[in-house]
């Protein structure tokens, strides 16, 4: 097996859509953004995914998104921009409307709600990656579409020549290195308590939601390993483990504690889109102080 490489980077943030207080997208706020999480240790940025509200954002919207932070970003920042949906017709649209606004990549989760059964799902994949020139990265997270990329499945898909990259949200460790084993996909830890775990064993990199506030310390984790401290490295994933645990592990959503966190540092976040509701002062106030204490030791 040939190196994988790493065709969007290695530290990949998924950044938020930032909103102004009327709920519009603010896409001056989000230019600020994307230039502070370059500028910080970003090599990549994943536009329009989960934690960047797709769901509830139009398709102008996402469009220029990508316009505006590929402009603040510059050439050689990968933009990585989510466009899966329920729908392979929708999906294809919004890849081709990803490319024309400046994407060098797509993300494209498992179809939901409809369960596709895997020769669906593979047919799907396959389809949109035919559709553009971009290349794909596949999500895998059935913990929220309700169906999983089954290993057997990622690797026939692997074949594919614009297929080369996989977000990996399975919780099936197994499985992945199954894969690792077995293809050239370039994985990224889309869960972060795995970035060093997946890393470990031959991941590409990550596409964290909490480097959206501290991008410097989840790329100090992967240099870590990069430079061979791999106690280093171990010592600054655990460091992290009481931030990480109260954005990703408190029973809310990662966008809704990462824009409170970010709104109580004075970034770019503004509200959260409904149905989701924002977090409460309580909340807001411990995010600040697992930040504060990270920080204080980095």
């Amino acid at each position: 097996m040939t190196n994988r490489g790493r065709p969007f980077g290695r530290t990949l943030c998924a950044m938020i859509t930032p909103f102004t207080e009327a709920g519009t997208l603010d896409v001056e706020g989000a230019r600020r953004l994307a230039g502070r999480l370059v500028a910080e240790g970003c090599d990549g940025l994943v536009l329009n995914g989960t934690t960047g509200e797709s769901p509830t954002t139009t398709d102008a919207e996402k469009a220029e998104l990508i316009a505006a932070v590929r402009e603040a970003a510059g050439d050689g920042i990968s933009l990585v921009a989510g466009v899966g949906t329920a729908d392979t017709r929708h999906t294809i649209e919004l890849a081709l409307a990803a490319e024309k606004a400046g994407a060098d990549g797509v993300l494209v989760v498992t179809p939901y709600y409809s369960r596709p059964p895997q020769e669906a799902l593979e047919a799907h994949f396959r389809q949109v990656a035919d559709a553009s020139g971009l290349p794909v990265m596949l999500y895998d997270i059935p913990g929220r579409t309700g169906t999983r990329i089954e290993p057997e499945t990622m690797i026939r898909l692997a074949g594919h020549p614009r297929i080369v990259a996989v977000k990996d949200c399975s919780y099936d460790f197994l499985g992945t290195q199954m894969v690792l084993a077995q293809t050239e996909l370039a994985y990224y830890a889309g869960c972060d308590e795995h970035v060093l775990a997946l890393y470990a064993v031959g991941a590409a990199g990550c596409v964290s939601t909490v480097a959206n506030a501290v991008p410097g310390h989840i790329a100090a984790v992967l240099d870590a390993f990069d430079a061979g401290d791999t106690a280093r490295a171990t010592e600054l994933q655990l460091r992290a483990m009481p931030l990480i645990e109260a954005m990703m592990g408190a029973g809310l959503p990662g966008t809704v504690t990462a824009k409170a966190l970010l709104g109580e540092l004075g970034l770019p976040a503004g509200p959260v889109r409904a149905p989701l509701l924002p977090a409460g002062r309580e909340t807001a106030d411990g995010l600040l102080a697992r930040y504060e204490e990270l920080v204080s030791g980095s």
